[in-house]
C-alpha cells in the first residue's frame, strides 16, 4: 500500500477501500470580458384570422384560421329534378347527392311545378322527366329555356325511341337518359351538359333524327347557308359527339380557334347549344343522319 493522504472512504459489502487522493494543481484562467452585444428587437405582424374551431392539444389551444371554399376553386353544380314519380326523384337524389360537386336544391312532382323551382333555386342542370300529367316535360323545357340564365336541361325517359324525347331536345334540351342509366353515367352526363363542350349520346340522336327524316321534308334552317367552310367542318364533327379538344386535334388548330368556331356556328344558327344545332344540321339536311 502506498502511503498518501485520504479523501474518502468507499464501502464494498464489509470491507473497507482506502483510495488514495489525488492532488490537482490549481490552474487560474484569465477572465474574459465579452462585449455587450445589443440585439435589435424584431416586431412579429399580427395576423388576423377568423377562429372556425380550437383544437385542445394537451394545454396548448390552436385556433385554426377559416377556408373560404371559393377562394380554392371549389364549385357545385345545383341540380332540380322533375318527375311525378316519388320513388324515381328520391333515387336520383340519392346518386346525385353522393358525388361531390353534385347537389341536388329543389325537386317538382309536374311539369307546371318545376318552374317556380327553377325560378327559386338557379340551379345549373334540370333533370326532366318527359311523361308528366299537367304539363309534360316537353312543355316545361320550353318555358324553362325562355327564362333569363336558362339552366340545361337533361330529359330522363323510359324509352329510348320516345318520339316525345326528340321533342323535347327540339324544344331546347340539351340531352336525355335512360331510367336504367347506371348511376355513373348519370353523373357523368350531368356533368357533361353543364360544360356543354359536347354532345351526349350523338348516336342515339342521330337515330332518332333519321327516323324524323324519313317522314319529312328537310326544313329551311336561317343561318345554314351563311357557315363558312371551316365552320361547316366544326358543325358535321359537332354531330359526332367530338368534344372541342377532339375536333381542334382532328382539323389540327387550338382549341380556342375551335370554341370561336362553335360560337360562330350557334349565332349563326340561333342554337343555344350544341344539342340544338346538331338537329339543325340534321333537319335541314346540311348532314344525313342516316
Amino acid at each position: 500500500m502506498v502511503g498518501t493522504p485520504m479523501v474518502g472512504v468507499v464501502a464494498v459489502g464489509a470491507v473497507t477501500v482506502d483510495a488514495p487522493a489525488v492532488d490537482a494543481p490549481a490552474v487560474d484562467a484569465p477572465a474574459v470580458d465579452a462585449p455587450a452585444v445589443d440585439a435589435p428587437a424584431v416586431d412579429a405582424p399580427a395576423v388576423d384570422t377568423a377562429t372556425v374551431g380550437t383544437d385542445t392539444v394537451g394545454t396548448a389551444t390552436i385556433d385554426a384560421p377559416a377556408i373560404d371554399a371559393s377562394a380554392v376553386g371549389v364549385v357545385t353544380l345545383k341540380v332540380v329534378i322533375a318527375d311525378d314519380e316519388d320513388l324515381i326523384r328520391a333515387g336520383l337524389r340519392v346518386i346525385i347527392d353522393a358525388e361531390p360537386g353534385l347537389s341536388v336544391v329543389g325537386e317538382a312532382g309536374d311539369g307546371a311545378a318545376v318552374v317556380p323551382v327553377v325560378r327559386r333555386e338557379r340551379p345549373d342542370v334540370v333533370l326532366m322527366d318527359v311523361r308528366m300529367p299537367a304539363v309534360d316535360g316537353i312543355q316545361a323545357t320550353r318555358r324553362l329555356v325562355a327564362m333569363d340564365e336558362a339552366p340545361k336541361v337533361l330529359v330522363v325517359t323510359t324509352f329510348e325511341n320516345d318520339d316525345y324525347v326528340y321533342e323535347a331536345l327540339r324544344a331546347g334540351a340539351s340531352g336525355f337518359l335512360l331510367k336504367r342509366t347506371r348511376p355513373d353515367e348519370l353523373v357523368h352526363a350531368i356533368k357533361l351538359v353543364a360544360a356543354g363542350e359536347s354532345l351526349l349520346f350523338p348516336a342515339a340522336i342521330r337515330t332518332l333524327a333519321g327516323r324524323r327524316s324519313t317522314d319529312a321534308r328537310p326544313a329551311s334552317v336561317p343561318g345554314i347557308g351563311r357557315l363558312t367552310g371551316r365552320e361547316g367542318d366544326v358543325l358535321r364533327l359537332m354531330t359526332k359527339g367530338l368534344s372541342n379538344g377532339e375536333i381542334a386535334a382532328e382539323l389540327v388548330v387550338s382549341q380556342e380557334t375551335v370554341k370561336t368556331h362553335v360560337g360562330n356556328v350557334l349565332t349563326k344558327l340561333g342554337a343555344r347549344d350544341r344539342t340544338q344545332a346538331v338537329i339543325a344540321a340534321y333537319e335541314s339536311g346540311f348532314v344525313c343522319p342516316r
